[in-house]
């Protein structure tokens, strides 16, 4: 993939990480957070393409005699893989601070261009020890393999949130603690939790005594939401709905 490309590529997904922190409008109630991961899916698209043309090219250098590539290129060869790893493992930190699937995918795209030019520089220099040409191909080749494998399983994530896929049972864990612990809970009947761009949102059925009050209960619920909202900055809305302990009784028979 040529550099325009993948300016084009990071670029959207940069335009796809900034429309998605938007604050929720008429028009988008629940926020603009879908934009995160379907940035991410592009970023994960455009490296399987990537994969498949350096495949193709590959292939057809192979096939076609040319001639030696120059020795100085390995220079450049080291240079870049050594900025392309620092630049990974630096977006990479970045993507794990924000939780962004986005970001995360874009620092594979950065380690990918690290391994594609590694494969490059031990192609190339068997090439020139050996004197075959087509030696730095199959060394691109391999890579490509190595690059599709990898952008398919980047881009398993991005579509899970996507399709609301339940996070890690940890954070549903540390949701039932906490909203349990609030007075006035005995008891928690469901709890979902989905991931929306950088935030969370939580659904929760929460069981109190059924001869509370309507006011009572809208207390407690009130109790349970800024309590859990408070326990992680990363959960930006709570659900509460209320269930009196006779009906989590029946629905145990």
């Amino acid at each position: 993939m040529n550099h325009s490309r993948m300016s084009s590529v990071r670029a959207s997904s940069i335009s796809g990480l900034r429309f998605a922190i938007k604050p929720p409008d008429k028009e988008h109630p629940y926020g603009h957070g879908r934009a995160e991961p379907i940035a991410a899916v592009i970023v994960s698209l455009a490296l399987i393409v990537a994969a498949i043309l350096i495949a193709t090219e590959s292939i057809q250098r192979i096939r076609t005699p040319h001639p030696l590539p120059e020795a100085y290129t390995l220079c450049v060869l080291l240079a870049v893989v050594g900025a392309k790893v620092l630049l990974s493992r630096y977006v990479s930190s970045v993507g794990e601070g924000i939780d962004s699937s986005a970001v995360r995918n874009d620092a594979w795209h950065h380690l990918s261009d690290a391994i594609t030019s590694g494969f490059v520089f031990v192609g190339i220099s068997v090439a020139l020890w050996t004197r075959n040409a087509a030696a730095d191909d199959w060394a691109a080749l391999c890579a490509s393999a190595v690059i599709l494998f990898n952008a398919w399983r980047q881009i398993r994530a991005p579509f899970g949130e996507l399709l609301d896929r339940a996070p890690a049972p940890q954070l549903e864990q540390e949701i039932r603690a906490v909203a349990s612990s609030v007075p006035g809970v005995i008891g928690l009947e469901k709890c979902f939790v989905r991931k929306v761009g950088f935030n969370y949102y939580v659904d929760l059925h929460v069981v109190v005594n059924g001869d509370e009050t309507v006011r009572q209960g809208h207390s407690i619920a009130h109790n349970v939401e800024n309590t859990v909202l408070r326990s992680n900055a990363s959960i930006s809305h709570v659900l509460v709905h209320v269930e009196p302990e006779e009906e989590l009784l029946l629905g145990k028979r």
